[in-house]
């Protein structure tokens, strides 16, 4: 499986990298089988982002970050917070990638900032983005303030937002999903799309209930997001 993580941290060092770099530890450690986590670091690709919005052509360096994040199974993806919000070197890279770049890839949103009143930027501001991007938001974002680093809280934020996203990853490239953090294992399914794409689930095939209808497995739903 292939991670990716993008950081739009400033400074060196960064609490925002660092926080990336936990998340990815995290998420690897969690995932069902060998993950490939590569870092995007957006502060090295400021100018090029910049071109890219004004000529409407990326760098080479640009341009082998936007082939990494569409490539990925899975993304993590972290802001400071300015101004209340996302910064504007990390909305402009998004900007330019395609608008079905992340159509039904799992993302999990983090952010940064120097107080815990900034927290809700992951709800108003990460987690609208990538909805409208399209793409599977996990419930659990991760936001650090200045005083949670080495405070009780952040390392079990991070250990169930990372779970929940190697649920994801495994679930999409056919593997078999670890159980979701906090939760048992479950052998049951949910009722979905046919193959044919309709609403109205498949009837007589195998693995069908009692009444008939088709259960799919949660995989085959989340890859055909991705169609």
């Amino acid at each position: 499986m292939k991670l990716v993580v993008v950081s739009a941290g400033l400074s060196v060092p960064s609490s925002t990298r660092l926080l990336a770099d936990r998340l990815a530890a995290a998420t690897a450690g969690r995932a069902s089988g060998p993950v490939d986590v590569q870092v995007v670091e957006l502060r090295d690709l400021a100018v090029e982002i910049a071109h890219n919005l004004t000529n409407g052509f990326p760098g080479r360096a640009l341009s082998a970050a936007i082939d990494d994040v569409t490539s990925a199974d899975g993304l993590i993806v972290v802001t400071p917070v300015f101004s209340a919000s996302y910064s504007g070197l990390f909305k402009s890279f998004f900007d330019v990638l395609d608008k079905d770049a992340l159509a039904g890839k799992p993302v999990l949103i983090g952010a940064t900032g120097g107080t815990g009143r900034h927290s809700l930027v992951l709800e108003h501001a990460l987690r609208p983005l990538f909805a409208y991007l399209r793409a599977v938001v996990v419930p659990t974002g991760v936001y650090a303030a200045s005083e949670d680093w080495g405070a009780e809280g952040l390392a079990e934020r991070i250990e169930r937002a990372s779970g929940e996203l190697a649920v994801l990853m495994s679930a999409l490239v056919g593997g078999a999903a670890p159980a979701a953090p906090g939760r048992a294992e479950s052998g049951s399914s949910t009722p979905a799309a046919g193959a044919s794409g309709s609403s109205v689930p498949a009837q007589g095939s195998v693995g069908a209930r009692g009444d008939g209808l088709r259960v799919v497995p949660f995989e085959e739903q989340l890859a055909a997001l991705r169609r």
